[in-house]
C-alpha cells in the first residue's frame, strides 16, 4: 500500500504565501459559540459588577484578568481547573509586575520586555496554545499605563486575580452539564482524521493525511493520559474512550501497513468509533492501562527540548526580547503617548513563532484589521455608552472576536480594536476621539514594522539547518524503537517513552520543515531540496510505529515474540542500525550514504528510498564535483 510509493512521487507541498485576496474572507472553523458566550459572560459579569458597585474603572481594570477565559478551552475540566487558575495568578503577577515598573518610568520598557520574553518562552515551550504569551505581555503594558495612582499596586492586582477567578467559575460549569465532553471531542477529531486519512490513501493527499492523523491521535492521548490523574476510575468514561482511542490507533497502523485491507472499511469503522465515542456505553470494552500510549512530554522534558539555542521557543523569545526594546526605544524617541501600545503589536507578529510568509501575513492582517477597527471603535467612543449599554456593548465585541477569531483574524481584529479601546479609556468620556484614534493606528504601524523588521533580520541562512538535524533525531529515535520492536517489548514503560518521542520526533520533522520552506527564498530552496528525505523519513517512522501496535495486539507473549521475530530478527536490527546511521550521518554532513546492508523486509523499502532520497538532495555543486573527478 503506502509504504511503496517512492519519495519522488510527490512535489513538495505548496509553501505559504501570501493570501491578500482572502483578508475578510470566512474559513471554516468548528463550533465557537460555547467559547464566545463563556468570554462574553466574563467580560459582561465583571463589568456588570462595576456598574452596580458604581466603581467602572475599578472593573475594567479587573476586565484584564478576564482574559482568563481565552485558555484552556480544550483540555479536561479537573486538569482545566489548575491551568486557568495558574494563568488568573499569573495575569494578576503580571499586571501588578506593571504598575510597580510604573511608579519608576525607566523601568517601563525593561519591564514589558521581560514578561514579553519569559511568556513567549514558556508558552511555546510548554505548548500553552492561543493566545498565548501575547495576552501576558499586553497585561503588565496596560499595568503600566494603567490609571491607578490611588492604588497600591497589589490593590490592582487583587482586582485582576479577582477578574480571573470570576473567568474560572464561568469557565468550570461545563464540568455540571457534560463533565467528559473535551475527552470526547478529541476522540472524535481523532476519528474523523484517520477515516479521512483512509480516504486518501494512494493520493497526492497522502502523506499530508497520515501527518494529521498522527496529530489527532497525538493529541487525543494527551488529552486521555497527559492531562489526566495518574490513576484514574478503571471502569469510567475515560478508561472507555481510552480504549476507543486505541482502536483508532490500530485503524491508523493497519492503513499504514502494506496488505488486503480495504480502505472503505477502515474508515468506515473509524467514523464509528467517532460516533461511539459521543456517548460510550458501560458495556464498552475497557483499555488495560499497560495498552495506553504515552501523551505529549511533561515539563522537565519540555525544558530540556527547548532550553537550548535555535530552538523554536528560545528564538520567537530572542525575537520577542529585541523587538520589544526597539519598540519601546522608538515609541520614546517619538514621544508617543502610550508607547506600550507598540510593543504589544511588535510582540503580536512574533510571539507564536511563525515563519516569515506567515508573519508577514498576521501584520498584514493586524494593521489592516486595526484601521476598520479604529473606525468602529470611533463610533462607539463617540455614542459612549455607559452602565448597562457599556456591558451589552462589550458582551458583543467579545462574542464576536471568539466567534470570527479563528475563521479570519483580520476581521476579529476590527471588533478586537474597538474592545480594546474601550476597555482602555476606563469608562470615561474621551475629549479628542480623533487624536486618540490617529495615535493608536501609528502604534500600530510602527509596532508590527518593527516586528516584521527583527524578523527579517534573524532569518539567518541556517534556519534550514534544523531539518537535517531532525531527520538525525527521527532516525535516532527509530533505532531505539526498532531495539524494543526487536525484542517483543512493547508496553513497558521504557519502549511506551521510545514510541512516544518517535511519535514527537516525527511531528517536529514536518513542523521544522514547515518553518524553514516559509521562510526567505534561501531557506525554502535548501527546505525543498530535503523535502524528499523528510517524507521518507517520516514513512519510515510510521512503518515502524505501524509493525509496534500490530505486535501488540498478539494475545500472548509467546505470539508477540513470534510476530516481532518475523519481522526483524537480531541480524536484521544490526543491519537497520548500520544503515539508520549511515544514512543520518550523510543527511548532516551532505554526503551520500554507505551501500545499504541486507534489511528485514518490512523495511527495505522506506530505509532504500531514504537512502536514494539523500543521493538525490546532495548539493548540485557537490555532484558537479564528484562527476568531474
Amino acid at each position: 500500500m503506502s509504504s511503496s510509493r517512492s519519495t519522488s512521487s510527490f512535489p513538495p507541498p505548496p509553501a505559504a504565501s501570501l493570501r491578500l485576496g482572502a483578508l475578510f474572507k470566512l474559513r471554516p472553523a468548528g463550533p465557537r459559540w460555547p467559547i464566545a458566550t463563556r468570554a462574553a459572560i466574563t467580560t459582561g459579569g465583571i463589568v456588570a459588577a462595576g456598574w452596580a458597585t458604581s466603581d467602572m474603572a475599578a472593573a475594567l481594570m479587573a476586565c484584564i484578568g478576564g482574559f482568563t477565559a481565552l485558555y484552556g478551552n480544550d483540555r479536561p475540566y479537573l486538569n482545566r481547573a489548575g491551568h486557568v487558575a495558574l494563568v488568573a495568578l499569573s495575569f494578576a503577577l503580571v499586571v501588578t509586575f506593571g504598575v510597580w515598573s510604573h511608579r519608576m518610568p525607566l523601568a517601563v520598557v525593561p519591564a514589558i520586555t521581560l514578561i514579553a520574553v519569559l511568556a513567549t518562552f514558556l508558552c511555546n515551550a510548554l505548548r500553552v496554545g492561543p493566545p498565548g504569551a501575547y495576552m501576558f505581555a499586553l497585561a503588565c503594558a496596560v499595568g503600566t499605563a494603567m490609571p491607578a495612582d490611588h492604588l497600591e499596586p497589589w490593590q490592582v492586582g487583587l482586582l485582576v486575580f479577582g477578574g480571573g477567578a470570576f473567568a474560572w467559575l464561568v469557565h468550570m460549569t461545563g464540568a455540571i452539564i457534560a463533565p467528559r465532553n473535551p475527552e470526547r471531542r478529541a476522540v472524535r477529531r481523532a476519528a474523523d482524521a484517520v477515516a479521512r486519512l483512509a480516504g486518501a490513501l494512494g493520493t497526492a493527499a497522502q502523506d499530508d493525511a497520515r501527518h494529521n492523523a498522527s496529530l489527532a491521535l497525538h493529541e487525543a492521548w494527551t488529552t486521555l493520559v497527559t492531562f489526566q490523574p495518574a490513576r484514574p476510575r478503571p471502569d469510567g468514561t475515560l478508561s472507555r474512550l481510552r480504549a476507543i482511542n486505541r482502536r483508532l490507533h490500530l485503524l491508523f497502523a493497519k492503513a499504514l501497513t502494506p496488505g488486503d485491507e480495504d480502505p472503505a472499511a477502515i474508515a468506515a469503522e473509524a467514523r464509528q468509533l467517532g460516533k461511539a465515542a459521543a456517548r460510550p456505553g458501560k458495556d464498552a470494552e475497557r483499555t488495560d492501562p499497560a495498552h495506553v500510549p504515552l501523551g505529549h512530554h511533561g515539563v522537565l522534558d519540555a525544558f530540556r527540548e527547548n532550553f537550548r539555542p535555535w530552538s523554536p521557543a528560545m528564538l520567537a523569545a530572542a525575537r520577542v526580547g529585541v523587538a520589544s526594546v526597539a519598540a519601546g526605544a522608538i515609541g520614546a524617541a517619538l514621544d508617543l503617548e502610550r508607547a506600550y501600545w507598540t510593543m504589544a503589536a511588535a510582540v503580536l507578529i512574533l510571539h507564536q513563532g511563525l515563519d516569515w510568509t506567515r508573519s508577514l501575513q498576521r501584520g498584514i492582517e493586524r494593521m489592516s484589521g486595526t484601521f476598520v477597527g479604529l473606525f468602529l471603535a470611533g463610533i462607539v467612543l463617540a455614542l459612549h455608552p455607559e452602565g448597562l449599554w457599556l456591558v451589552a456593548t462589550l458582551m458583543a465585541l467579545q462574542f464576536t472576536i471568539e466567534m470570527v477569531v479563528v475563521r479570519n483574524y483580520a476581521l476579529a481584529v476590527v471588533f478586537i480594536t474597538c474592545a480594546a479601546l474601550t476597555i482602555s479609556t476606563g469608562g470615561h468620556e474621551v475629549a479628542d476621539v480623533g487624536h486618540l484614534l490617529w495615535v493608536r493606528g501609528v502604534d500600530t504601524v510602527i509596532g508590527c514594522t518593527v516586528g516584521l523588521a527583527v524578523h527579517l533580520l534573524s532569518a539567518a541562512r541556517a534556519l534550514a539547518v534544523p531539518i537535517p538535524r531532525e531527520i538525525a533525531q527521527t532516525l535516532a529515535s527509530v533505532e531505539s524503537t526498532l531495539g524494543h520492536l526487536a525484542s517483543a517489548d512493547m508496553t513497558s514503560d521504557a519502549a511506551r517513552r521510545a514510541r512516544r518521542d518517535l511519535r514527537h520526533r516525527a511531528i517536529m520533522l514536518l513542523n521544522a520543515y514547515d518553518r524553514s520552506v516559509g521562510a526567505t527564498q534561501h531557506n525554502r530552496r535548501v527546505a525543498e531540496r530535503l523535502w524528499p528525505s523528510v517524507i521518507a523519513t517520516e514513512r519510515l517512522a510510521y512503518r515502524v510505529l505501524a509493525a509496534c501496535w500490530t505486535v501488540e495486539q498478539a494475545t500472548n507473549a509467546k505470539e508477540a515474540a513470534a510476530q516481532a521475530h518475523a519481522l526483524i530478527d537480531d541480524t536484521g536490527l544490526a543491519a537497520s542500525k548500520r544503515a539508520l546511521r549511515s544514512i543520518a550521518l550523510a543527511v548532516q554532513l551532505d554526503a551520500r550514504p554507505d551501500d545499504l546492508p541486507k534489511l528485514p523486509a518490512f523495511l527495505r523499502v522506506e530505509i532504500a528510498n531514504l537512502k536514494d532520497s539523500v543521493i538525490e538532495a546532495e548539493r548540485p555543486d557537490q555532484g558537479n564535483q564528484e562527476g568531474q573527478q
